[in-house]
């Protein structure tokens, strides 16, 4: 008997033993991982706190390497150019992904909820996310001579319009696909009770589908957010935002590295913000919303 017990706690702890190396180990890997992706925007941040003469250094520690300074901040963030920059990239940010989200919303309630007779729903919505997989590039032209035909060139409005019609095929999708896993039978009921089915979507669907429409408008906000290609086209010197405003600190002669590193830092901040709000969301929405038919 007591041959065996000792051989019982033996294999216990040869168990535990295995668990406690595994949970190291993946402790451990994970801390690497998480190091590895972080360390940019750490060394970003130690950057822009650098004073220029150290910039070209390889000093890491902050008050035992290097005297760390403000002064890139204080010279950037009181700058007009880039409060200009800031408020207008939130701005168009904001208000593109809210009129996508609404628009998003209503079509994708309409292709879950009724179907349409000349044209199948999975081929309306098989056209909109076609919209999606065509290169910006393509329509750069004709929405430049669009936009200075209806004088909108660097407005913040034309802005906002460009950026809802790139965000438009995704709030459709996910929205569709979250209008899908809900239950229609309460909407049904609804009806009964003689709501018309635009009442059904403002009142029943749409504050069921609130963590769908977060994750919709945290995309949409971010894709808007960092968009360049768009911001240089149509604009000039009033509707410009943050991205703009990295791409002119690149220099022919010398690189403004702090300044860039100012600009990136506070460039990364609302996106985080966002992603960190709706983090549970967004990752439902990329890995089912944006998959079925």
């Amino acid at each position: 008997m007591e041959v065996e017990e000792n051989l019982v706690s033996n294999s216990r702890i040869r168990v535990i033993t295995m668990q406690a190396l595994k949970k190291t180990l993946l402790i451990l890997i994970f801390a690497v991982f998480t190091f590895w992706t972080s360390f940019p925007l750490i060394w970003m941040i130690i950057t822009s706190i650098k004073p220029r003469a150290d910039i070209y250094k390889l000093d890491f520690v902050p008050f035992y390497q290097f005297v760390p300074t403000l002064e890139h901040w204080r010279n950037i963030i009181f700058s007009d150019s880039f409060q200009r920059a800031f408020v207008n990239g939130l701005i168009v940010a904001s208000l593109s992904a809210l009129f996508a989200l609404l628009l998003g919303s209503l079509a994708g309630y309409g292709l879950a909820r009724f179907q349409f007779q000349r044209w199948k729903n999975k081929d309306i919505a098989t056209w909109i996310l076609s919209q999606r997989m065509l290169p910006p590039v393509a329509v750069l032209i004709p929405f430049f001579l669009f936009m200075r035909f209806v004088n909108l060139i660097d407005t913040v409005f034309g802005i906002i319009l460009a950026h809802v019609v790139f965000n438009l095929p995704l709030s459709v999708w996910l929205m569709l696909d979250f209008f899908k896993g809900l239950p229609p039978e309460v909407e049904e009921a609804s009806q009964v009770d003689g709501c018309s089915p635009l009442q059904t979507f403002f009142r029943i669907a749409l504050p069921i589908a609130l963590p769908g429409m977060a994750a919709v408008y945290a995309l949409c906000f971010i894709f808007s957010w960092n968009e360049l290609m768009f911001m240089v086209a149509l604009s000039y010197d009033k509707a410009y935002t943050i991205p703009v405003q990295v791409a002119s600190t690149l220099a022919f002669q010398q690189m403004e590295w702090w300044n860039l590193a100012v600009y990136v830092t506070i460039a990364v901040i609302p996106p985080l913000i966002l992603t960190l709000m709706f983090e549970r969301y967004i990752i439902r929405a990329l890995t089912l919303g944006a998959v079925k038919a």
